[in-house]
């Protein structure tokens, strides 16, 4: 049966239309499907920004915050793995904060290691948790060094595609964020990129978060174990002036810091004999605040057992040496008095030289005997060096002890108070006493400094004899 051409032609016309008809339903389809996938993306994004919130908020860190990261990206874009890989704090290694199952190597696995673990999939994820990754090498180097978000087609040894992103804060980097897909699913989007961009940038926000309310942490506790340290100092530190017959003393310790590495002491001894000590610990902090207890202790004990300071000095070299390190030392200086005496006597362990105010000549000397600082040898050399001297101390006079903090005091010029100013300002105090002569060093330390900050530790001790 034969059809008319404009039957034909009508046939023809309503087939091309069906087809067409097909293509734009499978079009509109496609798009709704993409609608669909793009806002159920972007609800599972703001579900991980809500969540992400939430662990800011409860001020959390370390794992927890990392897995809501790795769980959340893998998640939002349809990831098979994901992981977040941290930059240690030299720099030079990238360490897996938390990886997710499916999360594959990322880095090359060595050969030995490969064969090791055979097709043992338990043990391969055991290592790629605990192995770090060189941060100059590989895909995550490139990532690192290149400092924007990139796609790779094929991840070494995988069959799979991955999305990588530098994480930093505040122009601080902080390692990379990772997800991965198996190639045989529908693969990455532009979409899916843009959305990764943004979730790297809200995770490297909260990792910036979370790592300065820890670092603020630390620094609470820091600052509460040093109140107590400082505590624990200033028990360690004389109380009072001492009551001696014949002397007045009196002393004075700033500290630069809160913890201070100057010490001076007062040390009763047997036979009416009485000492008094003065040391500054090279450094400040922590180390030297141990440092000057240690000190303490040991001079305390080695008074006991002699009357000479030379001799006691060398006995805290020897006990000290082994466990000072080879970047520190301590200067000191020791003496000691015998209630009813004219003469007084003195060690110094490379500390700065008293001075000493005659009543009867309104001059001022210095006292050097020799000494060696201590830490410096294990005492043959010290021992050798550092002697007794024997002085006057007479009715009137007034030894003043003190540690560089005093003489090395800057003002906003720059300008140390130095040597010969304290002299001559000790020379126009001395004849008011102990508490007078401190009294009046410390408001001229305070005029000449002005608004500048005080950078080591002051301590100053006079001794008056009646």
């Amino acid at each position: 049966m034969e059809f008319p051409p404009v039957i034909v032609l009508l046939a023809a016309v309503i087939i091309v239309l069906a087809v067409l008809l097909g293509k734009a339903r499978g079009r509109l389809h496609a798009a709704k499907r993409e609608k669909e996938d793009i806002e159920g993306e972007e609800h599972r994004f703001f579900d991980f920004l809500h969540h992400l919130g939430s662990v800011i908020e409860a001020d959390a860190a370390g794992r927890r915050l990392y897995r809501v990261i790795v769980d959340g990206v893998e998640e939002v874009v349809g990831g098979d793995g994901a992981g977040l890989f941290l930059l240690s704090a030299d720099g030079e290694w990238l360490v897996p904060g938390y990886l997710s199952d499916g999360c594959p190597p990322l880095g090359v696995v060595p050969e030995t290691v490969r064969a090791e673990i055979g097709g043992d999939e338990a043990r391969l994820k055991s290592y790629l948790r605990l192995a770090k990754v060189t941060a100059s090498e590989g895909l995550m180097g490139e990532c690192l060094a290149g400092g924007t978000t990139i796609m790779v087609q094929d991840v070494v040894g995988e069959r799979v595609e991955a999305m990588l992103a530098p994480v930093s804060y505040a122009s601080r980097a902080l390692g990379i964020l990772a997800v991965t897909r198996l190639k045989t699913n529908v693969p990455f989007s532009r979409n899916d990129f843009d959305v990764f961009r943004s979730i790297s940038e809200q995770s490297a926000y909260a990792l910036g978060n979370a790592m300065v309310h820890q670092e603020a942490g630390e620094k609470r506790r820091m600052d509460r174990e040093l109140r107590v340290a400082r505590e624990v100092q200033q028990v360690l530190l004389p109380s009072a002036d001492p009551d001696l017959p014949g002397y007045r003393i009196h002393g004075t310790n700033l500290p630069a810091r809160i913890i201070s590495g100057d010490y001076y002491d007062y040390i009763p001894l047997e036979n009416n004999w009485f000492g008094v000590a003065i040391a500054d610990v090279s450094g400040k902090g922590i180390s030297a605040g141990l440092l000057m207890t240690m000190c303490r202790s040991v001079l305390r004990s080695a008074a006991l057992e002699s009357d000479s300071p030379a001799a006691a000095l060398a006995t805290v070299n020897r006990q000290l040496f082994p466990d000072i390190r080879e970047d520190m030392f301590i200067s000191m200086a020791y003496i000691v008095l015998e209630n009813g005496s004219d003469k007084l006597r003195l060690a110094r362990g490379g500390h700065d030289a008293p001075l000493m105010w005659r009543k009867a000549s309104k001059d001022v000397e210095y006292l050097k005997p020799a000494g060696l600082a201590i830490g410096v040898d294990d005492g043959a050399v010290f021992e050798r060096v550092t002697r007794d001297l024997e002085t006057d101390f007479r009715s009137g006079d007034c030894l003043l002890l003190y540690t560089d903090g005093v003489t090395e005091a800057e003002n906003e010029a720059g300008e140390e108070f130095g040597t010969d100013r304290m002299r001559d300002v000790f020379q126009a105090a001395a004849p008011e006493g102990a508490e007078g002569a401190v009294r009046t060093l410390k408001k001229a330390l305070e005029a000449f400094v002005g608004g500048n900050h005080q950078m080591d530790d002051i301590t100053m001790i006079v001794i008056e004899k009646r």
